[in-house]
């Protein structure tokens, strides 16, 4: 993000608590800051800090810990994966100082730097204009978008995650079924295939096809997945609202089973159908498999 920042001609002040990280930026032409103070300093008023740290706890400290430097105008943005109902508390309680917040939900990954970020931003729409230039240089053609007051930002990336869940589980689904096929199929070619105008094309599709190249069997990959914790507040979300979101619950627990070796459940399916019907075992320990 500092790169883009940089290439769209804007001064970038870092701070970090990692020195590594912040001569990392000042190579690539951005001035360090050693502490929250000096970032505060280097900044001409009215300041803009863009705030990128894991949500909860960090996020918390570090925007409490700016509110208390910065002055009337100035904005903070939240560019993490903060959880929606934080972001109208932390406005109104910078409000009395003064201090603008944004909440911008950020997507692209690892890849933005070379495609840019698609950025969802919830609060005061004149802030959002007052900054555009920056979300303009951050993000591609079209990338970036007002979307709602103090929560709507990160909502709307919540949702975006939820989404993604859905469909990387599709995607795995649908190559499991290719991958146990009688046909002996060329997984990395029907992936490349697919994406030249079929209607599953897509980025993910794309990055399918660059995982398989690499690796087309996934030897090399354990079937352990993570969940950042937004999948988790989108289905949150459905049970409060009363909406059905099935394929996105269902998305999130595949990742809760990736990550059970063995688990209690199926050896209680197998119990059961030995008790209820005389069906054989299979023993765990020596001997089994």
């Amino acid at each position: 993000m500092v790169e883009r920042l940089l290439a769209g001609g804007h001064n970038v002040v870092v701070y970090d608590l990692s020195r590594d990280a912040r001569r990392a930026a000042v190579a690539k032409g951005a001035s360090d800051a050693a502490s929250l103070d000096d970032l505060v300093r280097a900044l001409t008023p009215p300041r803009a800090v863009w705030v990128m740290v894991p949500a909860g706890k960090p996020t918390e400290e570090t925007i409490r810990a700016l509110a208390s430097r910065l002055a009337g105008n100035d904005v903070i943005v939240d560019g993490g994966n903060s959880h929606y109902k934080d972001d109208p508390r932390r406005a109104g309680e910078l409000q009395p100082r003064g201090i603008h917040y944004l909440d911008a939900g950020t997507s692209g990954g690892v890849w933005g730097p070379k495609h840019g970020y698609c950025l969802m931003i919830g609060g005061e729409r004149p802030i959002f204009e007052r900054l555009a230039p920056a979300f303009s240089a951050l993000a591609p053609p079209d990338g970036y978008a007002h979307v709602g007051g103090h929560g709507a930002g990160h909502y709307v990336k919540m949702i975006h995650n939820g989404i993604e869940y859905g469909l990387m589980q599709a995607y795995a689904e649908g190559f499991e079924l290719l991958h146990a096929s009688e046909f002996q199929l060329d997984l990395t070619a029907i992936a490349h295939l697919w994406n030249q105008g079929s209607v599953v094309r897509s980025w993910l599709l794309e990055l399918a096809e660059l995982a398989l190249r690499a690796d087309p069997r996934l030897d090399g990959i354990k079937g352990y997945v993570e969940d950042s914790g937004e999948g988790r507040w989108t289905v949150e979300d459905a049970l409060e609202k009363n909406v059905p979101a099935p394929t996105i619950a269902l998305s999130l627990f595949r990742r809760f089973r990736s990550r059970q070796g063995d688990p209690f459940a199926d050896r209680m399916l197998a119990a059961l159908r030995q008790a209820f019907g005389g069906h054989p075992v299979r023993k765990s320990g020596p001997g089994g498999p």
